[in-house]
């Protein structure tokens, strides 16, 4: 006896969406197939009548017929299948890990796909970049970090760290550092007059060497304004006449200045400011020992960061604590022991630089530029330049040179 036929009756949303899916140039055709059986179904059609019409077998148009009156749109769609059985596994990535743990064969100085592929055997070369990229393991790329041997560390990085974060009242933040062997190169042209009379700024390619020139700066975090010199050479004599001028842009200010661990500022407090001008405070970047080592050494992606500590925030107050206690030792220690340098090593300096300018005013046939009130750069005339050279002089003489 053959069974009656499910009947299927469509709601007036459930229609729409069918038609809608039917007239889709996008739809698939399986879809399109039991779309009909569902609208034929529904119009009263038998199962037969259906299969004939629809050039199909009885049992799929009684597949499509019952699953959509169980599931309703859902059921128009395929149930879902286990596929292939995987190949590889979590295993496999753990095979390749320790592949990388061991020395690159003789002749290679690292790893790559093939060779982990014919060092495991029995798997392809392909799964291997695949799991590489899905652990973003770069077997060329190399990584570097930061190790500090001092004991004390911590506090010294809190006294940097808290210039930036919270500094001192009534005081100003900078940070000072040099960059050396920079070409002072002179152009052979600083503008070309065209035939119509205009004059237009650029440069040839010719030039002349100067040899190099040291740049010093202070960069103060608050505003960002930057104070910069130029020196002939980088030792601590220029460096602590560059810090001068730092202090004299900052007149009666107390300044906290950050440094690296250069040799020339391996003893700063030796030299204060002069206690008319400012007081200062140096606090040097903590010493580290830098490591470099392929990135591929650590072959174990998805690793926990290191647990907190439970007594951060404890450590963290002791360190603030510290860093204001060290900060009002140091300035107190500054105002007691606060004598004026000498500054003859500045002052012939200055008049070298002096003379140089006037020498160049004097003699050099190439355009010279400045840059007026308006702060606009203009060619300096011949009138320009003897008023110039006039005010160098008279400055010579004021400074006994």
């Amino acid at each position: 006896m053959i069974p009656d036929a499910i009947e299927v009756r469509l709601k007036s949303k459930e229609r729409a969406v069918l038609e809608s899916r039917l007239r889709a140039a996008t739809t698939e055709q399986r879809q399109l197939l039991r779309i009909r059986i569902v609208l034929e179904a529904a119009d009263g059609f038998g199962t037969r009548e259906i299969a004939r019409e629809l050039d199909t077998t009885p049992t799929t148009v009684s597949l499509w017929r019952g699953r959509f009156a169980r599931q309703r749109l859902d059921g128009l769609d395929d149930l879902p299948r286990s596929g292939t059985p995987p190949i590889y596994s979590e295993a496999t990535d753990k095979r390749i890990w320790a592949v990388l743990d061991r020395s690159p064969p003789k002749g290679f100085a690292r790893w790559n796909g093939p060779l982990i592929a014919k060092a495991l055997g029995d798997v392809d070369v392909q799964y291997v970049w695949r799991s590489l990229r899905k652990h973003k393991i770069d077997l060329g790329g190399r990584k570097s970090w930061c190790e500090s041997n001092d004991p004390e560390f911590a506090s010294k990085a809190a006294d940097v760290v808290g210039l930036y974060m919270a500094p001192p009242d009534n005081a100003v933040v900078i940070c000072v550092d040099e960059k050396p062997s920079i070409q002072a190169l002179e152009r052979a042209q600083g503008y070309l007059k065209l035939p119509n009379g205009r004059t237009l700024t650029g440069h040839s390619h010719d030039y002349k060497r100067h040899g190099t020139t040291t740049l010093f700066a202070a960069f103060e975090v608050a505003t960002g304004m930057v104070t910069a010199a130029h020196k002939k050479r980088r030792r601590r004599k220029e460096f602590l006449a560059f810090m001068d001028e730092v202090v004299a842009t900052y007149p009666k200010t107390r300044l906290e200045v950050i440094l690296d661990n250069l040799n020339t500022h391996n003893k700063p407090d030796e030299s204060p400011a002069p206690p008319t001008l400012g007081t200062l405070h140096y606090s040097l970047t903590p010493p580290a020992i830098l490591h470099n080592s392929p990135a591929s050494v650590s072959t174990q992606p998805g690793t926990a960061p290191p647990a907190e500590n439970p007594n951060a925030a404890k450590e963290l107050a002791k360190r603030e604590a510290d860093f204001h206690k060290h900060q009002t030792e140091a300035a107190e220690a500054a105002a007691k022991s606060g004598k004026e340098r000498t500054s003859s090593a500045q002052q012939a300096e200055s008049c070298a630089q002096a003379k140089g300018q006037l020498k160049q005013l004097a003699e050099s046939q190439l355009a010279i530029y400045r840059y007026n009130e308006k702060g606009e750069r203009e060619v300096m005339d011949e009138d320009a330049r003897g008023r110039e050279r006039a005010k160098l002089n008279a400055w010579l003489r004021d400074n006994k040179c």
